[in-house]
């Protein structure tokens, strides 16, 4: 049985390296705007039956309970914390942060997928077209695309998406267009493509449309960002008992060891 154990230990190991993978990154993107931490779940393996439950013994009696000696442990995924980062005042025009659920959609590389991703970064910029492009990688475009006429002024962004604008030469503000934002019956199931980009998946489901404030989803606040909503206590506290796990696992190797050791010394008596 301590070959059992070897393994059993050597399967935590392996999974308290994941974990330890998982709570590195999430330290790490502690100030990435609109990041969304992710918790790694575990479950057990399969287990060795040495008893059955209900096993008859010579009187006839019923066996109360079975053995069972269990294989180890796996990770069985990791799950994104879709928790509300605290909204921070940047006061620029064109930082946007949703207050409630859903997503911003953007434009990628059309070989990836559908040419499509969602994020909740609502950093965006205006392009050399006049295009409103967030402010990653090579500037992925809006979708649904809006134009921002040039040499307009005063931008505003409403809670319900409403895009106006200001013309040159004129007094009275102009609508561009209408951000939108896009719900997921599964938001877990996204595949994440790094950038705080996620992109939508079987598991995750079609996405929804809605205006800004509709259908459950949040509304628009011109002049914010979302922050990470990492807490590096909480992270570096989940470290050290990760930590710890991991030392208890390395014991139950150099214990199953010892015994092997045992064992194998036997034959000298």
């Amino acid at each position: 049985m301590a070959i059992t154990a070897l393994n059993s230990a050597a399967t935590g190991l392996r999974a308290l390296s994941t974990r330890i993978d998982v709570t590195a990154n999430n330290l790490a993107n502690a100030e990435t705007t609109a990041f969304k931490r992710s918790r790694t779940n575990f479950e057990d393996l399969m287990y060795l039956k040495l008893k059955q439950p209900g096993m008859q013994n010579a009187a006839g009696e019923l066996s109360p309970a079975g053995i069972f000696v269990g294989l180890g442990v796996k990770v069985s995924n990791t799950q994104l914390d879709l928790e509300q980062g605290s909204l921070e005042n940047t006061g620029r025009n064109l930082d946007v942060g949703i207050s409630g659920q859903g997503f911003f959609r953007v434009r990628i590389d059309p070989s990836i997928g559908d040419g499509m991703a969602y994020t909740r970064n609502g950093n965006f910029f205006v392009n050399n077209n006049n295009e409103l492009v967030l402010g990653l990688g090579d500037g992925y475009r809006l979708d649904p695309p809006i134009e921002i006429p040039p040499n307009s002024t005063e931008l505003s962004i409403s809670q319900s998406g409403v895009v106006q604008v200001l013309p040159a030469g004129q007094i009275q503000k102009q609508t561009v267009g209408q951000i939108q934002l896009f719900q997921f019956v599964n938001p877990n199931g996204l595949n994440l493509l790094g950038s705080s980009l996620y992109q939508q998946t079987d598991a995750s489901g079609e996405p929804i449309e809605t205006r800004p404030g509709e259908n459950g989803s949040g509304v628009l606040l011109q002049g914010f960002l979302e922050a990470s909503n990492v807490d590096p206590v909480k992270e570096l506290v989940a470290l050290i008992k990760t930590q710890r796990a991991f030392e208890l696992n390395s014991q139950s190797i150099q214990t199953a060891d010892q015994a092997l050791q045992t064992i194998g010394n036997l034959r000298r008596f």
